[in-house]
Parts: structure tokens; sequence; C-alpha cells
């Protein structure tokens, strides 16, 4: 049976498509792959379902927010556009510096890696980024056999590939990551944080339970806001409605800030309505 998506999800491929395309046409190749792959896995069945159970186990067995399809978009369109960000800048991925691949590979391995790095929701919250790899490596090998087939693309599927995984596998920023792709992965998907996320857990009459500052604070963030930087390439500004929205900010978002490889290229201000910025980097 065809899952039936969300007005949300819905908006949220159109932004992923126009962004991917608009940085695809600043690039000399103009090389469609990160294009191709995300129409791939935006129409994947298996994917959809995935990650529709493991919103279902988040919120209404764990208690946590969303960790769905509408959150894997919205990490993935983050990280899209802090990789324009930095291609603008002049900054290199690591495949293009280490001559291993191009940025379009690079922007490859971080869509796969976005869309799929909270798979193991579907199993449990510990370890699920070690889940999400198993379950998101069978995927990833069939639409990059699919779209770039044969012995001559080889080492280009396998850098893709291991790229990817170590998006999924560092997105927690307990493992240690190398790479600048994987280390956008985790700083875009701790800046998925407004208010829209903590929506239907806040709606839920559930007992308290470990885990529900996250929501509480997440209700409190109103708008993140992703921009070329002044001092820095990346500036992310966040704006909130109460002071429990630090919390969000300080306990995960900076976390993952100080354990990517990106940290050098980010600024970060956030700050209540109508009071001062706080500027952490």
């Amino acid at each position: 049976m065809k899952t039936i998506k969300s007005p949300k999800e819905l908006s949220m491929d159109r932004k992923i498509t126009s962004a991917i395309e608009e940085l695809i046409q600043l690039t000399p190749e103009k090389d469609p792959l990160p294009l191709n792959i995300a129409e791939a896995l935006m129409t994947d069945p298996e994917l959809e379902s995935i990650q529709n159970y493991g919103n279902s186990v988040s919120i209404m067995r764990l208690g946590f927010n969303d960790h769905g399809p509408v959150h894997m978009r919205t990490v993935t369109y983050n990280a899209i556009i802090m990789m324009g960000i930095l291609y603008k800048a002049g900054v290199q991925m690591n495949l293009q510096a280490e001559k291993a691949g191009t940025f379009a590979d690079s922007m490859t391995a971080v869509i796969f890696a976005s869309f799929m790095h909270d798979f193991g929701m579907t199993i449990g919250r510990q370890d699920h980024e070690l889940y999400s790899v198993f379950l998101a490596l069978p995927i990833i090998e069939k639409l990059l056999e699919k779209i770039i087939p044969g012995e001559a693309n080889l080492d280009r599927r396998v850098a893709i590939r291991s790229l990817a995984m170590e998006g999924i596998v560092g997105h927690m920023g307990t493992r240690k990551i190398h790479s600048l792709e994987a280390g956008l992965i985790l700083i875009a998907d701790g800046c998925d944080m407004t208010k829209g996320r903590a929506r239907i857990p806040m709606e839920l009459d559930n007992a308290p339970k470990v885990g529900d500052i996250h929501k509480y604070s997440a209700n409190s963030i109103e708008h993140v806001e992703i921009t070329a930087g002044k001092e820095k390439p990346i500036r992310i500004q966040i704006l909130m409605s109460a002071d429990v929205g630090f919390f969000q900010i300080e306990e995960v978002l900076l976390q993952k800030i100080n354990s990517s490889p990106a940290k050098q290229y980010i600024e970060l201000l956030a700050g209540v309505e109508n009071s001062e910025m706080k500027q952490y980097l």
C-alpha cells in the first residue's frame, strides 16, 4: 500500500529539490547525481515506512520529539544549505581536498546520511545510530548500484557509501568523526529544534518521563535561521519564546557543534524574543 505523505513532507521535498538544483548549477560539472539520489529517496516506499515507524516509536512509545520523515527531511535541507554556504565561501569538502571524490559525491553522501540517520529509532533510542547504519546500508547500496552502476564507478560508490555511514554513526556526537561532510550532518541534526518538532509530544496526555525536558525546551524555540556569517562562513541564529530553550541550545546543539569538524566555520547566536542575543561561537 502506498504511503500518503503529509503536506509538510511534500513541502520539504520541494525545498530540498530546489536547494539541490540551485547548488548543482553553481558547480562546473553540474552533476545530477545528488538530485537523482534525493528523488529516489523521496519516492522509496521502504524508506518512508521506516521513517514513519521510527517516528511512532519515538513519540508514542518513548515520548521523544519527532524523529520521522519531516525531521529527516529538515536535517537534509539544513545540511544542503550549509554545504552551499561553504561552497560559496571556497571551503572544500573532505572528498575534494583528499582527491577522493567530487563535491557532488560529498553532497550525495550527506543526503543519504541525513535522510536515514534516525532509522535506528525503529528499534530503540540507545545506540540507534548504529542500528541506523545496518538499516540504511542496503538502501544506499541498492540506489548507488542503480544510478551509478558498473566497475568504473566502484571507487565512487565506496567513497559515497563510507562517508554516508560515517555521517549516520556520528550524528549523535558520541563517536569521533573526521570528515567535514559528517560534521555538517551532526550540526544539521542539532538545528532541527523548533516548536513544531515538539507539537505532537506536547499534545499527548502522557505521564512525566525521562526526556520531557527536550520537548518542553524545543517547544520554546520559535525560529532557527542558517545564513552566511559575518566572521565565519555559517551563522546559526536561534530565537526563543522562553529561557527553557537554552537547554536545547547548550545541551544539544552546542555539544554537537563542539564535536563537529565543521565547528571552525560556525557562528552561533541565540536569545529570547525582545532580548539581547547571546553569542556562543
